[in-house]
């Protein structure tokens, strides 16, 4: 008996047949695109690295050690014994001491731009010995950088500036990055013949590389001069101190001229806006001009140098330091106070030390009525005041008597010292306790104020009897 069958139902011819599973997994993973991107990267690197020239180049990277391991040595110990001891000490000295730590690089080094000449003179290929000729001179000049210097902030910017340049030089890219740089560009009008001025991120950071070069051998040659003019006995220390201010302005202006000269910046764009900035910059840095003048004078009309004991409203200590703004004083306690310069002008100050580092102090005491013979009390506290180990001898202590008080006598001890520096209260007070025992020992009396009090009635006394 034959069964119904019944016909399968037709698929629609628009609907896609189900995929297979193995290929959603390919097309998910990208498979293809992968495998066409490995096979590129494997084609590339069967022309371009595994090649004759190539293999050439890295047997020359390798063959380069050699000399490098045996004159680098060599070219230290000269260093070392010959030049080092010659170079005065300071940044030449270290620089000396620099290249002769690093001799087997800089050997090295040599010997790969000799290697890249002589395959350029023989027409062959260089890219991979120039290559690590530019990261090789990079990690060079930071380590150089890092051992003359010693400065964190001047490593890390050798660090961020050579190794991106070295990098970009080596991978063939420095072109284009310097194309896209004068790309990006600023306009700041016409010149005289109505050409364009622009202003490039490629002019921007070359300013700055060569301001912080300039700026750095400006700081080089101000301390060196400083250093000069310190050694100078013939110079006042005044003077020696308006020479250093004038070199602290002067190098660090000059510094900047010659960077914007050597970028080409465009002075003239300069006169646009040149009086609007410049009065925005006077009214806002007015005191600053005010102080750096003031410094100026000071210096100029003698009246504090450095060394100089002075007192200024309640500060009293020495002068250590005279700058563009303010001056340093160092008091007894060990605290610096910065006074801005014009302050010195506006308010005055008292200078224990401008034209004689002799002082006079005053000590001021009384003696009893009771006291007989006051001309031996004066004799007595002369004599006494000698005994102190930083009063002088000349001019000799003098006592006067000065007032007759309320309930003393009272004189003025005057004598004087020769180091106001050490302080004037310590010394003052080691007469007047020198004075207080001698007074004791010889049975004069210190009198202090009495006030006598006369009761004539309290409350609730009866008051007296009225007289007819």
């Amino acid at each position: 008996m034959l069964q119904d069958q019944q016909p399968a139902p037709a698929q629609d011819p628009a609907t896609p047949p189900p995929a297979d599973e193995g290929s959603a997994i390919d097309d998910l993973l990208g498979a293809e695109e992968l495998g066409q991107s490995s096979g590129r990267l494997i084609d590339w690197a069967r022309d371009n690295l595994l090649t004759l020239d190539v293999g050439v180049q890295a047997l020359i990277l390798a063959a380069a050690l050699l000399p490098a391991a045996l004159f680098g040595p060599q070219l230290k110990k000269l260093i070392s014994s010959q030049v080092a001891p010659r170079a005065p000490y300071g940044v030449l000295r270290r620089a000396a001491n620099a290249f002769a730590h690093i001799a087997t690089p800089i050997a090295l080094l040599i010997t790969l731009q000799t290697a890249v000449v002589v395959l350029a003179s023989m027409n062959r290929p260089s890219g991979l010995v120039q290559a690590s000729v530019s990261l090789l001179a990079a990690w060079i000049v930071i380590r150089l950088v890092t051992l003359v210097i010693r400065s964190p902030f001047w490593s890390r910017l050798a660090f961020y500036i050579a190794w991106p340049i070295a990098a970009l030089d080596a991978f063939g890219v420095l072109g284009r990055v310097v194309r896209q740089l004068e790309a990006i560009a600023i306009p700041l009008g016409v010149d005289a013949q109505g050409a364009p001025i622009t202003y490039s991120a490629l002019d921007f950071t070359r300013t700055l590389i060569t301001l912080a070069a300039l700026f750095w051998l400006a700081g080089l040659l101000n301390r060196f001069l400083k250093k000069r003019i310190g050694a100078i006995d013939e110079l006042t220390t005044s003077f020696k101190a308006l020479l250093s201010k004038i070199l602290d302005v002067l190098l660090p202006v000059v510094a900047l001229v010659v960077a914007l000269q050597i970028v080409g910046f465009p002075f003239a764009t300069l006169a646009i806006f040149g009086g609007a900035v410049g009065l925005g910059i006077g009214l806002g840095l007015q005191r600053t001009i005010s102080n750096f003048f003031a410094g100026f004078t000071l210096i100029a009309d003698k009246s504090i140098k450095p060394g100089d004991v002075i007192e200024i409203g309640d500060t009293f200590g020495w002068v250590t330091e005279m700058n563009a703004r303010y001056v340093s004083v160092r008091t007894r306690d060990g605290m610096e106070h910065l006074i801005p310069n014009d302050k010195f002008i506006e308010e005055g100050v008292t200078n224990w030390s401008h034209s004689d580092r002799v002082v006079r102090l005053h000590a001021g005491f009384g003696v009893s009525y009771k006291t007989r013979d006051l001309k031996s009390v004066k004799e007595l506290a002369e004599e006494t005041a000698l005994g102190v180990e930083r009063v002088l001898k000349s001019p000799a202590p003098l006592c006067n008597l000065v007032e007759f008080g309320a309930s003393s006598v009272n004189f003025d001890l005057r004598f004087w010292i020769n180091d106001p520096a050490n302080g004037v209260t310590n010394v003052k007070s080691a007469v007047l306790l020198a004075v207080w025992d001698a007074l004791h020992d010889h049975k004069i009396e210190i009198p202090f104020p009495q006030l006598d009090l006369y009761v004539k009635s309290l409350p609730g006394d009866a008051p007296p009897p009225l007289k007819d």
